[in-house]
């Protein structure tokens, strides 16, 4: 039986075992996908010594840029993008080659790409820096959008969130969640922008998923803006994973 597994920190809230399991299940396809949640990325070399039959790994939370350095090669998008999410396991002759892809842009690209209104969305703000933002600022791009990073220290080129005012939000209609704030348990937070200014023109478009309407997206819709949780862009990104393991 072929094994695919996820390896993140913590992995109490993780989409892939449950979408892969039913996917398994209904097509009869002989394979079981499993949680390997490892407190530190040094373990990850364990996972592969001790599954022969590993053939497939997804990656989250924490570790989209940590699992880099254990990776023998990568593809080019993957590469300039600076995260992964999804490695191939391939062996041959006893040893093994590790790939490394981000579905995430292929998710997320597809999943808000019908809500871009090409007369009023031209730039959008990240909120959050890590491995996921850098695959959402790669999908805008793709979609010929301007984007600018939202964190909570200042940096060149970057917007802190005290600094987002009147004149941002104005020329800054599209606002992609990034970060996990906002998630399962933490329903009550939500990024620290001043939703009071936001308008029918806007998108807000979260990469969190549970709840699925997060305080965040709650915020905007009363404020008349229009609002699309992650839970798409996860399954086509998942799709998109199995598509990598399985060429």
């Amino acid at each position: 039986m072929d094994l695919y597994g996820i390896i993140g920190y913590p992995l109490v809230q993780s989409f892939s075992p449950k979408f892969f399991t039913e996917k398994f299940q209904r097509e009869k396809i002989d394979a079981e996908y499993v949680k390997f949640e490892i407190a530190d990325i040094s373990l990850f070399p364990e996972i592969i010594n001790s599954h022969p039959n590993l053939r497939g790994i997804n990656v989250t939370i924490p570790y989209k840029e940590q699992i880099i350095s254990y990776l023998d090669d990568f593809d080019p998008k993957a590469k300039d993008i600076g995260a992964i999410n999804v490695i191939k396991v391939t062996r041959v002759n006893g040893k093994v080659k590790l790939t490394g892809y981000n579905s995430d842009i292929i998710g997320f690209s597809n999943s808000i790409s019908p809500l871009i209104n090409r007369r009023i969305h031209h730039k959008a703000l990240i909120l959050g820096t890590g491995g996921a933002s850098k695959a959402v600022a790669k999908g805008l791009e793709g979609l010929g959008l301007q984007y600018t990073f939202v964190s909570r220290t200042a940096k060149d080129g970057q917007f802190t969130y005290d600094s987002l005012n009147e004149q941002v939000l104005n020329e800054y209609t599209v606002i992609v969640n990034a970060s996990p704030v906002g998630t399962v348990p933490n329903v009550e937070e939500a990024p620290q922008i001043p939703y009071e200014l936001l308008t029918p023109n806007h998108l807000l478009y979260d990469l969190v998923y549970n709840p699925a309407e997060t305080k965040f997206l709650r915020l905007g819709k009363e404020n008349g803006a229009t609002i699309k949780n992650g839970a798409e862009m996860l399954e086509l990104q998942a799709l998109a994973a199995w598509e990598i393991w399985n060429k």
